[in-house]
């Protein structure tokens, strides 16, 4: 009988919780505590001591925390932003919406994140900040990346959206620039019943800006100091994060050991290129993304098997349409357009069975062997 595997399931995931949830979310309909307050205050508690960081600060989204961060890092009309084209649109949009340029610069073919040694050449008198981006749950390479921005005095923000519990050489990200950004969209390791996201930060100065810009630009009600815009959490949503946030760590755990199964039965399988983890990472496996080639086929194959795939991301940021106007080129960025022409998303969750697990992995075997180029 062929088992099914669900790209995602994140039904198993709530299951066990619900009656936590219920009870939850029917006390902020009692309190009415429904935009901000203090089950939201008590989620940004919980989060920055998870985060090893003094403030955390509970927003809509996870693009809200790149925009707000950004904001009060005082980017805005002229300034130069530099980032990578392999990401999720989201990390250029809010460069934009400040009225900055994205700069991109490649990627690293064994990471997927940003190449340092790339930063020089992206440099200009404009540039006023840095987007390192932990993809799929890798962290970047932050020693060299945060030196760059010292040296030349730009802010280092972190997209963490998709690495919530990693780490850099043991310590969280989030520790390391002078913002993180997280989304808690509902398929993320920790995930909202909607949109939310949060900026964790260090700085006192920095958090102060943030909750004044996350609420219309108000240093107390009715008394607007700057222009702000509505960024605020909602109260389901931080009662709901701060119960999903004990399992954390747990289900990190649990996509390691699924993605340590993959490793080693599939590392030997010719035409395939398994994700690596990097000598200075804890990488948590948000996204278990493979390289083949005819990846058409390749999908086709598995879902035959009953097995789902996605891809992330089919066209890299540079080349989108929406960005025309920056005027780069097919090849500008060769690691990242390869990347996004090869990359496969198999199945990465921590409910995942055992059997599903080995479904997945004979699929691929058999896929492969389907596809390979005579």
């Amino acid at each position: 009988m062929q088992i099914k595997v669900p790209f995602l399931d994140l039904w198993l995931q709530h299951l066990p919780l619900m009656s936590e949830f219920n009870q939850a979310i029917q006390e902020v309909i009692e309190s009415a505590a429904f935009a901000g307050g203090r089950f939201v205050t008590a989620f940004e508690e919980d989060f920055a001591a998870y985060c090893n960081v003094p403030h955390a600060i509970g927003v809509g989204s996870g693009t809200e925390a790149l925009w707000l961060s950004l904001l009060a890092c005082g980017v805005g009309s002229g300034d130069e932003v530099i980032t990578v084209p392999s990401t999720f649109m989201a990390t250029a949009e809010a460069i934009t919406h400040c009225g900055a340029r994205p700069v991109f610069v490649d990627v690293d073919e064994q990471t997927y994140t940003m190449n340092p040694d790339a930063l020089k050449y992206a440099l200009t008198a404009k540039t006023k900040a840095i987007i390192p981006v932990h993809l799929f749950g890798q962290p970047a390479d932050m020693d060299p990346i945060l030196e760059f921005g010292s040296k030349h005095g730009l802010y280092v923000i972190e997209d963490a959206c998709q690495a919530h519990g990693a780490e850099y050489k043991g310590k969280r990200v989030g520790t390391l620039g002078d913002t993180a950004c997280f989304s808690f969209y509902p398929g993320k390791n920790l995930g909202a019943f909607g949109e939310a996201g949060a900026i964790v930060t260090g700085s006192t100065e920095l958090q102060e800006k943030i909750r004044v810009l996350r609420d219309h630009g108000q240093v107390r009600k009715y008394f607007h100091s700057v222009v702000g815009w509505n960024c605020r959490m909602d109260g389901i949503q931080g009662a709901v994060l701060r119960i999903k946030l004990r399992q954390l760590e747990v289900n990190n755990q649990c996509r390691r050991e699924h993605a340590g199964h993959y490793a080693a039965d599939l590392q030997e399988v010719e035409g395939l290129t398994l994700p690596t983890e990097a000598d200075y990472a804890r990488h948590v496996y948000h996204i278990y993304a493979i390289r083949v080639n005819n990846r058409d086929e390749f999908m086709k194959s598995l879902m035959d098997e009953g097995i789902m795939t996605g891809i992330h991301y089919p066209v890299p940021v540079h080349l989108q349409e929406a960005y025309q106007s920056l005027g780069y080129e097919r090849g500008a960025f060769p690691i990242a357009e390869r990347c996004a022409a090869e990359f496969v998303s198999l199945p990465m969750y921590p409910e995942l069975t055992y059997l599903q697990v080995e479904q997945v992995i004979q699929g691929v075997k058999e896929a492969v062997a389907g596809t390979v180029e005579v």
